[in-house]
């Protein structure tokens, strides 16, 4: 099970957003067999003086070896975050790439 901590900065998120958003970000535990990893995700208003503001995700993840991390800004949180674990799948697997290489002989 992964720890997944949701802080909204300067607004309230619904439970539907967050229910969203614990989906989204649960399923990168598959790229990781341990269950040690935790999730720090923020979001925020991006304040450009206009009726529409955009919004800000950035994810963190600390895996074993380091921290994984992505900032996105989108129209929606929900669109936001999406783009945001595709990313952070793409990092993950070339964290773990980097992991399973260490301490391997370098082959000649």
């Amino acid at each position: 099970m992964m720890n997944i901590r949701i802080k909204s900065v300067h607004f309230h998120a619904d439970q539907k957003l967050l229910t969203y958003i614990e989906k989204k970000i649960s399923r990168l535990n598959r790229y990781f067999d341990r269950s040690n990893v935790e999730a720090e995700v923020h979001l925020k208003l991006q304040d450009n003086g206009g009726r529409v503001q955009d919004k800000i995700t950035e994810v963190k993840l600390h895996v074993p070896g380091g921290w994984v991390m992505d900032k996105k800004t989108s129209k929606t949180f929900e669109s936001a975050i999406n783009a945001s674990v595709d990313t952070l799948k793409r990092q993950l697997v070339r964290h773990k790439e980097k992991i399973s290489d260490y301490g391997r002989p370098i082959e000649k």
